[in-house]
This record gives structure tokens, C-alpha cells and sequence, in this order.
């Protein structure tokens, strides 16, 4: 048997955090926070009395749905907040009823068809790392029962066009399997979210995933040449074409569609020559506003560094970079082609400009990527203490930015203090650079009562999302909108955009079975 991903948590079954990252983050909760730490144990599949399937696969499809109780419990949550909270309670009321582990399209499109004609629910699932409540089956009582279709058997490079430089690949290859089946061929997606390892293909497309790279590339959108999908009414598949004006793009209709309405099988993706030359340098502000200048002069100036993010002081302290007496300004230029000094010595030039200090702790940077990728593994041990941690993201333009930060992160520490009664801890960052604006990601951490978690995070949440939408951001720049973003993505999108994207989903699932509640109510 391979590895096992935990149904509670991140990252595969015996993984974790190690003893030094513990040792840090029980510190940083017990002084920041107040929070006495201790090490909860984590949910037991045998300690879990599920519900029995209200549905019981057809003949024709026993061979792909199973009701097996791990599967359930890992297809019931996603990563987060209060799912995690809720698995720690040991709470899997909306588990689905059976698991669907299709091997092709045949497959798939027989659950779709049998789901359509016994009022099922099905939840297209990748890895699982939704973090705004995307893959949870709450699906209410107008359906018999719920299914959750996962791809992982969708796992091929299927070809590679080396001289158009571009792959086709099944929607359920996982990215480091990606990478390896590209590396022989010298090249790379270049699409790494912090949730690599154990997200999807297909999960990316379907959520607008945002990739490694700060300006230029940073979403999975510009990467997508063309796409198949598999719907209840049929198979769509658009044409590969390095570009088109032929009308609205179909595969813009299936990106960021977060399963509503179809799965996407197969893509052709474009690539690019793996990096053969990389230069980076570190720089130090004084605060976030100060860095914010030199990020745009930098963003404007059209020289696309693969790494221009800021993290403010109270990010950089908390992560353990420094003593937060600075924001620290990542900076990095790479390529497959050609030497990068002409492009970083002007950044340089132009960070230098607008007060930056050059570190000599190069290390610096290196000591946050780590903690960056590792955060995710924190939850499953703060969550049992009661601390209420997560994070939230969105982009405004640069004219607003400074007003739009001061609000969202004054609504931000307000609600904690309101929903808790405690003060708490907000920082913020720069995940991605535009020469319009930037997205910026907020991080909040706070003692709440064990009883009463769930409750407290909504009233953060809304009062936080509130702001977002007030001041004029985006509910999610890269996170997706899920179930949790829901009441601010109604509010943002054109009244008319949603009754032609209801049009849509009437045209490819008439019947509502595609992850009802997600994108349309």
C-alpha cells in the first residue's frame, strides 16, 4: 500500500512538523498568544462511527464506487479552518455516502449518468486541499445522497510536444508526478502552489490556482492550451491553440469553476525549458508601505523577476526571519535561456533607489520559504488548543492599496478582539506582483474558546471579507470561492454575469448534481 494522505489534516499519514518547528510555534502561540501548548491526539478512523450510505451503488458501477470507511473520511473535509476543527471533534456528519474512484472517462460518465437519474450529488475531488470549503458534501436534503468523484487514477502524461513545448496530461496528476515526467524532456510546468505535493492538475484549473511565480506567470490560466471536460450532458473538449479570438474562450468558462460544471479530464498545458540560470538577492524595509514603492517601481519597470514578495514585519518576526524589526523584499530572476544579471542588477538598482538595504543573510530568505511551506502542517496542532489561525487573500490596484490595507487590517484585528475578546496577531504579505497592483494575503492567530471555534472564525471571517469587499479588493485572489466565500463572491460578480453563468450550468448540469452550493446556490 502507498502513502496515505490524512483525513484530518495535511500532507500524508506520520508526517508533520519536527521537533525544532514544533518547539517554535508552541513558543510563538504561548507568547504571542497566551496559549498554553500541549501536544491533542488526532482522530482515529476506528474511534469514527460513520453514518451508513442512504445510496447503494448500481450493479454496473460496484467496481468504482466504494463505500471503504477511509475513503469517506478523507472525502469529507478539505483544509480548512473549520473543517479541521471539526475533524478534531471527531464530527463527520456530511461524509459521503460512497467514494468514486473511476479509472476512465466510460467510468466517470456512467456515475454521472446513474447520479442524474437517482438525485445524487457529486463532488469532483483532487487532492483535497481546498481551504474555503470546495469538496465538503454538505449538499442539504433536496438530493438522496452524496458522492465524491476523486481523479487520482487520472494520473498520466499522457504526450509531449516538445517543439510547441507543451503536454498533454489527465486531470488528476499530482505535481510532483508532473515534474518528473516533464524532467527528461528539459522541461517544466513551472506551476508550484503551495499545496504541490498533494494538489492536482485538474484542482488547479478548476480553482484559478496561483503558482510559484510573483509577476508574469501566476496563475495556472496561462498555462492552459485546452482542456477536456466531462459534463452530465456531454463531452466539451475546445481546441489546442497557442491563442484565439473566436468568440469567449470555453476553456475560461471551465477555469476557476470549481466542479459546478464539469470534470476536467485532460489538458493540454504549455511548458517552458527548465531553469539553467537563477540569481536572487534579499532586501530590508522599514515597513510594508516603504516596500510597497519599491515593488511597484519594480513591477513597472517590465523586467518580470519569477520572485518579488514582501513580507511585513510581524510576518518575518512571526516565521522566525527576524526580530521583526523590517519587512523582508525576496527578490529573484531566472531562466532557461539566458544569464539573468542585467535583469537583477536593474531591480537592485531600483529596490536601492527607494531606501531598500541589501542583506548579507542570504539565508534569510531561504528561512522563510521553509516556514512558508511547512505553515500548513501548524494547523493540526494549534486547532486542538483553542488558537483560531487562518489566513485570507485578495489584489487591489495600486491607488487604493494603502487605504484598502489600513481598513482590512484594522477590520481584521478589530474582529478578533470582538469575536474572542482577545488580542491577536495580524500580518501580511505580497504573493504576487502586477504592474496594476498586488494581491496581498493576510495571516490571523488568536486564543479563541474551545467550545465555541467555529462560531468565532465566522464572525473573523465576515467582518474581514466585509472589508475586502468595501474597500474595493477581490473576495479570493487564488484561493477559490468554495462554500465559505460564497456571500462576497455573489457580491462582487455582475448580477447579469450570474444569471448567464446560471445559464451555463443549466446547459451542462440540468439537473444540479455537480457540487451544488459551490459558484451558484
Amino acid at each position: 500500500m502507498g502513502k496515505r494522505l490524512k483525513f484530518y489534516g495535511w500532507g500524508y499519514e506520520n508526517t508533520g512538523l519536527d521537533d525544532a518547528e514544533r518547539a517554535h510555534l508552541f513558543r510563538f502561540v504561548a507568547e504571542k498568544l497566551g496559549v498554553d501548548a500541549r501536544l491533542a491526539s488526532p482522530p482515529e478512523e476506528a474511534e469514527i462511527a460513520l453514518r451508513a450510505p442512504r445510496i447503494a451503488p448500481p450493479a454496473g458501477l460496484q467496481g468504482v464506487l466504494t463505500a471503504a470507511p477511509y475513503e469517506r473520511l478523507l472525502h469529507t473535509y478539505g483544509k480548512s479552518y473549520p473543517e479541521t476543527v471539526r475533524a478534531f471533534g471527531r464530527d463527520f456528519a456530511n461524509a459521503p455516502d460512497l467514494v468514486a474512484l473511476p479509472a476512465d472517462e466510460s467510468e466517470i460518465a456512467a456515475v454521472l449518468d446513474w447520479a442524474n437519474g437517482a438525485k445524487v450529488a457529486v463532488i469532483p475531488f483532487g487532492g483535497g486541499s481546498s481551504v474555503v470549503g470546495g469538496v465538503e458534501p454538505a449538499i442539504g436534503e433536496d438530493f438522496a445522497g452524496a458522492v465524491s468523484l476523486d481523479m487520482r487514477r487520472f494520473d498520466r502524461v499522457l504526450e509531449v510536444d516538445p517543439t510547441s513545448r507543451s503536454a498533454r496530461m489527465e486531470g488528476g496528476i499530482r505535481g510532483p508526478a508532473i515534474e518528473a515526467a516533464l524532467k527528461p524532456h528539459e522541461l517544466t510546468l513551472r506551476h508550484y502552489p503551495q499545496s504541490f505535493e498533494f494538489s492536482t492538475l485538474g484542482g488547479w484549473i478548476a480553482t484559478r490556482s496561483g503558482g510559484h511565480f510573483t509577476t508574469l506567470y501566476t496563475h495556472i490560466d496561462d498555462f492552459v492550451e485546452s482542456l477536456r471536460t466531462v459534463t452530465p450532458t456531454g463531452v466539451m473538449e475546445s481546441r489546442r491553440l497557442p491563442g484565439s479570438g473566436a468568440g469567449p474562450s470555453p476553456d475560461r468558462l471551465i477555469i476557476g469553476s470549481e466542479g459546478a460544471l464539469g470534470i476536467v479530464t485532460e489538458a493540454w498545458m504549455r511548458l517552458q525549458g527548465r531553469p539553467k540560470f537563477r540569481n536572487d538577492a534579499v532586501f530590508g524595509f522599514a515597513d510594508l508601505f516603504a516596500a510597497a514603492k519599491a515593488v511597484r517601481a519594480v513591477a513597472q519597470a517590465g523586467l518580470y523577476p519569477s520572485n518579488l514578495r514582501v513580507i511585513d514585519n510581524d510576518e518575518a518576526g512571526g516565521y522566525g526571519v527576524n526580530a521583526y524589526e523590517e519587512s523582508l523584499l525576496v527578490l529573484a530572476f531566472e531562466s532557461a535561456d539566458h544569464p539573468v544579471d542585467a535583469w537583477i542588477a536593474r531591480a537592485i538598482e531600483v529596490l536601492l533607489d527607494h531606501g531598500g538595504r541589501r542583506h548579507t543573510d542570504e539565508e534569510a530568505a531561504m528561512r522563510w520559504r521553509t516556514a512558508f511551506i511547512r505553515m500548513p502542517y501548524a494547523r493540526e496542532l494549534t486547532a486542538p488548543l483553542g488558537v483560531i489561525n487562518d489566513t485570507f487573500e485578495s489584489a487591489i490596484t495600486w491607488d487604493r492599496f494603502e487605504a484598502f490595507h489600513q481598513a482590512v487590517r484594522r477590520a481584521t484585528a478589530e474582529a478578533l478582539k470582538e469575536a474572542t475578546g482577545n488580542d491577536g496577531v495580524v500580518s501580511t504579505r505580497f504573493t504576487h506582483v502586477y504592474p496594476d497592483g498586488p494581491a496581498v494575503y493576510y495571516t490571523f492567530s488568536v486564543k479563541g474558546d474551545p467550545r465555541r471555534l467555529i462560531e468565532q472564525w465566522r464572525r473573523i471571517k465576515a467582518r474581514a471579507s466585509d472589508a475586502l469587499i468595501a474597500s474595493g479588493g477581490t473576495i479570493t485572489h487564488h484561493h477559490a470561492v468554495g462554500r465559505d466565500h460564497m456571500p462576497w463572491y455573489r457580491e462582487q460578480r455582475p448580477k447579469l454575469f450570474a444569471a448567464a453563468l446560471s445559464a451555463a450550468k443549466g446547459a451542462l448540469d440540468p439537473a444540479g448534481i455537480l457540487n451544488p452550493g459551490v459558484l451558484l446556490p
